[in-house]
């Protein structure tokens, strides 16, 4: 596994252990508050397990195999999230949440065939937001506008985070450079998605990819989506450059979730039409839950950012390789 591992020469935290522990909360702190204003958003109490036949649990792209388990006194198994962008929804829809107002919550969950490497951990923390909109809201101008804010958020908690500890010296872009997947496959035709990612990010420092999900002129897809939250149409990933390791980090995979013809359409291209049985789907399809943004805004991943870490694993507790655990040793690397 730790093939995948990238220390640079002479990398060294800037902050002690125990000053990264305190830096964490403060960042958590500040920045939860910050995206919970600037949004419109409520904290609330979300789920770490769902049951299998909810039909709640997200399929990311398809593929991934989830956390299972049987239960004592329950006939049905378990799983655990990956993560909650329908259970959001239909939380919205019970708890009588109106148009211009949202929740967003702290989301664990575990993905156990994630690749682990300098940014990528079987263990996903991230705050998982969603917010009612009116019909007139499923836009693109819409969409950018809230990436506009959130952004602004993330830039904002960076100058309080470097305040607080002068030894960081990185900033963070707050202009967001916006480009869809298609006009950057004509722009890189000969390139692959991560590495277009990787020229555009570079360039423009902060940048949000939009329209991921569907089939691009080549054939080939940006990046795999499930069929039954975003609106391949009015989605997007958003990319910050990280200065430490020299690669584009991805903070943030948000957008306007799907009604119901976007729903019928995006099930019948995937080939997953059975899912219509669920109850999630049959609210959609009959037009029951609202309308809807939302997204994941990686935790470990905004702390290792914001304090300027090389590994993920110095920002969070998990479990890795023991090849990369001896290899972060002798590069000075600390993992928690």
């Amino acid at each position: 596994m730790s093939k995948s591992l990238y220390i640079p020469d002479g990398y060294k935290s800037a902050l002690t252990l125990r000053e990264t522990q305190h830096a964490i909360k403060y960042i958590k702190d500040v920045f939860q508050q910050a995206l919970s204003f600037a949004l419109t958003l409520d904290r609330v109490t979300a789920p770490l397990l769902v049951r299998k036949d909810s039909g709640i649990n997200d399929d990311l792209s398809g593929v991934e195999r989830k956390v299972e388990f049987s239960i004592k006194e329950m006939d049905n198994e378990a799983e655990v999230v990956q993560s909650l962008a329908k259970w959001k929804r239909m939380a919205l829809h019970r708890y009588g949440y109106t148009a211009g107002e949202g929740i967003y919550t702290d989301m664990n969950a575990i993905r156990r065939d994630d690749d682990v490497d300098n940014m990528h951990s079987i263990f996903v923390d991230q705050w998982d937001w969603e917010k009612v909109i009116t019909r007139e809201n499923r836009n693109i101008d819409f969409l950018k506008n809230t990436v506009e804010n959130i952004v602004k958020s993330l830039s904002n908690a960076k100058r309080k985070v470097n305040l607080r500890y002068p030894q960081l010296k990185e900033t963070i872009c707050d202009v967001t450079y916006f480009i869809t997947s298609q006009e950057l496959e004509d722009m890189y035709p000969d390139k692959t998605p991560k590495e277009r990612e990787w020229l555009i990010t570079e360039k423009h420092k902060t940048v949000f990819i939009m329209q991921i999900g569907g089939k691009l002129k080549s054939g080939v897809r940006h990046d795999g989506r499930a069929p039954d939250y975003d609106d391949w149409a009015l989605n997007g990933d958003l990319l910050i450059w990280n200065n430490v390791l020299k690669t584009p980090i991805e903070i943030s995979s948000m957008g306007i979730r799907v009604d119901a013809e976007s729903l019928k359409k995006q099930l019948e291209i995937s080939g997953q039409q059975e899912r219509i049985k669920y109850e999630y789907h049959q609210l959609i399809a009959n037009d029951t839950l609202p309308l809807t943004i939302g997204g994941g805004i990686g935790q470990s991943r905004l702390c290792m950012l914001l304090l300027e870490k090389a590994h993920i694993g110095e920002v969070q507790v998990s479990v890795w390789p023991s090849d990369m655990i001896k290899e972060c040793e002798e590069k000075g690397v600390k993992l928690l």
